[in-house]
Formats: structure tokens, C-alpha cells, sequence
């Protein structure tokens, strides 16, 4: 049974379900549902495929996460930002024709699910390292700007073209002059309403004495109270006679479950767009996942999600869907309302397969410009003004890595943005770590703590140099290190033991190996013997593997008052 449950998380819940658990999920399945059915068919409309593509995309991918997803509410589906990458990636391999929307999409979706399968059996969670928060942050801020502008076309019924700020603001306004009214007056006034509900509403209801929770669950609901204004004026009032684009026929049923049509030319051209849509889409995932799973003291195993999120991307793909991810604002909506357990997921995806069944003839009459208001206000809270502020505070590197995410995504898109995510992630670590802080130390009184030269009164010796190394030894910063070393002794004439102080080196690599093994020789030249202290267990194991130990002048201390100490007794018995 423990074996099972590592592959199927679900196990581990369903043997102590109870019937308290079913009402509460239940509950949340009816919000979530209610939530998600405008969201699916926008998110559909932003990707540029059929509307009931996004209903497809919400049925059996909830299932699969609920089998083995960790995290006992994390709701996924479509979201903002794998649909706006979603349009990039598809628009791209259907411009010839050779090709529909609808096979890229469901294509797409099975190569990201297959990618995040190996990389969760081969244990490859750590991928989400690779993006740091600052960079994540700066590149769905620019997304959301990016798919606010986007959906301006449909709101006010123009045709907009292009997948980045400068495209998108040259179409608007070439085109801004054709806007059609009574769409543009259906939109906005969609788009105030639900504006309303976002921000005045919480603070009307609360002065009125309701519970945080119901306020809550009341204004993530508006989408839905929209649905039910707009549709019965677009009926009654023959918003399609009048040249108001309607969402249209939608087909009626489950999807079907069908293969995607591979073929080689296809999948090379969608093999990195779908790298980095699940990559941006776990890195999403587990950060919601963590943040939820806090609140419940829940272990979120990053290795379990790349497995559920590949499992629920591959079921989008042979069910009709297009990339899914965990979105924020419905597992919010979905934690709120109380969910307990991934039940809750099963029974929304239920409720979304009676409305797939039961309500597509209703939606016909939907205007997409209500469905464009959705989305503008949805991406407002993914959007982050003040994370250029808040890194231009914390860290000049952090604040130049986000400036350049948010620059070359607006203007270059976001595939790029990804790219330059990931390319500014690393380079900054390289950086940080390329030359890492070292402190010269020194006791403090006659305790046995060593501090900072510079920031402590503490007590040196002339003969001895104490320099603690504040960062793991690699390649990078191997070469720096001696620097420092030799740099500090030229400074010191009388020296005669160099202690490395080493409680923060986690790894020294083969590079670093090296570099110690110069420094040793160096000294040894000159007459100067070096001592390392505090040197972590499988730092050690490392050194041991090799003939540093046998060749080093000094000692390895098991402390750096101990090294102290016993260097100046040596050289006060001679």
C-alpha cells in the first residue's frame, strides 16, 4: 500500500475518506465548477482555439492531477499565461496550413506531459530552480500586460495581431477607429462590473457584516452572475444580428478521446515551445501548491508534480484539450471554499462534463467581448507593479534580472521572455557565486566564536590567517578564492599558517580541487602551512577520494578555535 500510494498520491487520502470530507469537497467542486466554466472557454479564446477546447481542457486533466497529484487542492486547468504561449507557439507551425490549431494544441499538450513524466521519474524537480522568483515574477507580469493589451481587440470587437507590446500597441492603433459600439459597450460595461466585484464589492460586503470567506467566494463569482446578464440580453436582444461576435456554436458531449496526429516536422518545431510551457507551468504549479499546502502543513514533493502535471497535460492532449497548468485564482477559489481532499477536483471535472453535456446551447449566445473583460481582470491579479520596486531595493542584480525579463518579453514575446528567463537565472547565479564572500576572522574575546574582521572587535594574529569561506567551491569561483588567499598574504609579512574556515562549503568540486591543491603548493613555497577547520562530512568524503589530504602542509580541524588553538601553541613552543 505505501508503494502504491508514492505513485498515486490519491491512495494515501482515499483510505480515511469520509463522508464530512464529501460534503466539503462537494461544496467546493459546485464553486469551482461555476468559476471555471467562463474561465475555460476564455482561456480556449486567448489561445486561439475552439471554445470548447478550454471545457475539454478542465474535464479529464483534473482527474489525472487528482490521481497523482501531492497537493490535496491545487485545482488545475487552462491559465493565462500557458494559453497566451499556448497562441504563440501554435501560431507559429499553422501559418503555412500544413497543420490545424487543434492538432498543434493537443500536440503541444502531449509533448509538455511526456517531457514532465521523464523528468519526474528520473527525479529532475529540481528543473524549477532554474527560474528564479524575481525572474518568474517579471516574466508573468509582462505576460499579463501582454494578454490585458491582447484582449482589447475582442473587447471593443477589432481584429488584433502580434505577440508582443510593440506589434500589439501598432495594431490597436491602426485599427482602434473600426471598433465596433455595441460591442465595445457590452465589454466594457462587463469589464466594470467585474471590476467592481474585484475591488468594491469585498469592501461593501464586509461593511455589510459578512465573513471573509463568503466575501470571498461572492466576488471570484462574478464572471459567472456576468454570464447570466449577458447571455439573456444577447438572446432577446440578437447581439449576433447585430454584429456582436458571439462565442457560437459549441458542440454538445464529452470529448472523445483520440491521438494526437504526430509527425517528425511537427513535433522538432514544438519540442521547445512545449519544454517551456511545462517548465513555466510547474515552476507556477509548485509555487501555488507550496503556498497552499503551507496553510495545512502539507508536503508538497516536486518530483509527484511533474508526474500529475505530465499525467494531466497527456490526458488534455488524447481528450481534446490544450496545456494545462495550476492556476492561482481557482485553487484560491477551490481552498476557500473549503476542499479537503483532490475529490473536489474529481467532482468539478464531473460538473464541467454535465455542462459540456447540458449548457453549450446557452453558450452559443455568449459575447466574446464578456469573456475578453474576464481575462483583463483575471491577469490584473497575476500582474505585479511593485516587484521592480521591491528588487530595486533587495538587490541591484535581482532588479537588473527583472528589468531584462519584463523588457525582452514585452518586446520580443514570450517565448523569448522564457528563454531570457532562464538564460538571466543562471547567469546571475554564476555571477553571485563567481566571486562569493570571504571574511578574514577573528575570536571574539576570549570566546570561541570567530567573526568578521570588519564588523566585530575580535582579536587576530599576525602570524596566522583566518579566512571563513561563505559559498560551495566550484568551478566558477575556484580561481577567486585564490585570489583572496594570496591577495591577503602579500598584505601580512610575518605569516606563517593559513586556516580555511569551512562551514558553508556544502561541495568542492574538481575545479576547486585543483585550485586548493595550487594554493597548498604556493605556501608550501613560501614556507606557510594550510589548515582547513570545520569541514562538512561530505566535503570531506570528497577529499578523501583524492590525494589532497596526503599532500596538504597542515591539519583539518574539527573546529577553528581548535585549529587556533593549536597553531599558536605550536608556534609558541618554538
Amino acid at each position: 500500500m505505501q508503494y502504491l500510494s508514492k505513485w498515486f498520491p490519491a491512495v494515501s487520502w482515499l483510505r480515511h475518506y469520509s463522508r464530512a470530507n464529501f460534503v466539503n469537497d462537494s461544496l467546493a467542486a459546485v464553486i469551482v465548477t461555476i468559476m471555471l466554466i467562463p474561465q475555460s472557454l476564455a482561456y480556449a479564446l486567448l489561445a486561439g482555439l475552439p471554445a470548447e477546447m478550454g471545457l475539454y481542457a478542465s474535464i479529464f486533466p483534473l482527474i489525472a492531477y487528482a490521481l497523482f497529484g501531492s497537493s490535496r487542492t491545487l485545482s488545475v486547468g487552462p491559465v493565462a499565461v500557458a494559453s497566451l504561449m499556448t497562441a504563440s507557439a501554435i501560431g507559429s507551425v499553422t501559418a503555412s496550413g500544413a497543420v490545424d490549431y487543434v492538432t498543434a494544441a493537443t500536440t503541444l499538450a502531449l509533448l509538455g506531459g511526456l517531457m514532465l513524466i521523464a523528468l519526474g521519474i528520473f527525479k529532475f524537480g529540481f528543473v524549477a530552480n532554474f527560474l528564479s522568483h524575481p525572474v518568474v515574477s517579471g516574466f508573468i507580469t509582462a505576460s499579463g500586460i501582454i494578454i490585458a493589451l491582447g484582449q482589447m481587440g475582442p473587447l471593443v470587437g477589432i481584429s488584433l495581431r502580434g505577440d508582443n507590446l510593440v506589434s500589439l500597441v501598432a495594431t490597436l492603433n491602426q485599427h482602434v477607429q473600426q471598433a465596433h459600439l455595441l460591442t465595445a459597450m457590452i465589454g466594457f460595461a462587463s469589464l466594470a462590473f467585474l471590476l467592481f466585484a474585484r475591488f468594491s464589492l469585498p469592501r461593501i460586503l464586509g461593511v455589510m457584516g459578512w465573513g471573509k470567506r463568503a466575501i470571498s467566494l461572492t466576488s471570484r463569482s462574478a464572471p459567472v452572475l456576468m454570464m447570466l446578464v449577458v447571455i439573456p440580453l444577447s438572446m432577446f436582444l440578437d447581439f449576433e444580428a447585430r454584429s456582436v461576435p458571439i462565442v457560437g456554436a459549441v458542440p454538445s458531449g464529452l470529448p472523445v478521446f483520440t491521438a494526437p496526429l504526430l509527425n517528425w516536422s511537427l513535433i522538432t518545431e514544438l519540442a521547445m515551445p512545449a519544454f517551456l510551457i511545462a517548465l513555466i507551468g510547474f515552476v507556477e504549479s509548485v509555487s501555488v501548491g507550496k503556498t497552499l499546502g503551507a496553510k495545512k502543513r502539507e508536503r508538497i514533493n516536486a518530483n509527484q508534480e511533474l508526474v500529475a502535471l505530465g499525467a494531466a497535460n497527456t490526458a488534455a492532449a488524447i481528450s481534446g484539450g490544450f496545456p494545462v497548468t495550476g492556476g492561482f485564482s481557482r485553487s484560491a477559489v477551490n481552498f476557500d471554499a473549503g476542499a479537503d481532499t483532490q475529490m473536489a477536483s474529481i467532482l468539478t471535472a464531473a460538473g464541467i462534463g454535465i455542462a459540456t453535456l447540458f449548457l453549450t446551447p446557452i453558450l452559443y449566445f455568449l459575447p466574446k467581448a464578456a469573456l475578453a473583460a474576464t481575462i483583463i481582470v483575471a491577469v490584473l491579479s497575476i500582474i505585479d507593479w511593485k516587484i521592480l520596486q521591491q528588487a530595486y531595493r533587495f538587490s541591484i542584480a535581482d532588479f537588473a534580472a527583472v528589468t531584462l525579463t519584463i523588457v525582452i518579453t514585452l518586446s520580443a514575446g514570450v517565448e523569448l521572455g522564457v528563454l531570457a528567463g532562464v538564460g538571466v537565472s543562471l547567469g546571475l547565479y554564476l555571477y553571485q557565486t563567481s566571486k562569493p564572500h570571504f571574511a578574514i576572522v577573528g575570536q571574539v574575546g576570549m570566546s570561541e566564536h570567530y567573526r568578521n574582521i570588519e564588523r566585530h572587535e575580535v582579536v587576530t594574529h599576525a602570524e596566522i590567517l583566518s579566512i571563513r569561506v561563505d559559498e560551495s567551491l566550484y568551478f566558477a569561483n575556484a580561481s577567486y578564492l585564490e585570489e583572496i588567499v594570496f591577495d591577503q598574504i602579500s598584505q601580512k609579512p610575518l605569516l606563517s599558517d593559513v586556516i580555511l574556515m569551512c562551514p558553508a562549503v556544502n561541495i568542492v568540486d574538481m575545479s576547486a580541487l585543483d585550485a586548493l591543491n595550487e594554493i597548498n603548493d604556493r605556501l608550501r613555497d613560501l614556507n606557510i602551512e594550510l589548515h582547513l577547520s570545520e569541514v562538512k562530512g561530505p566535503v570531506m568524503d570528497s577529499l578523501q577520494r583524492s590525494d589532497f589530504l596526503e599532500k596538504l602542509t597542515g591539519e583539518v580541524f574539527l573546529s577553528h578555535h581548535a585549529a587556533v588553538s593549536e597553531v599558536r601553541s605550536k608556534l609558541l613552543s618554538r
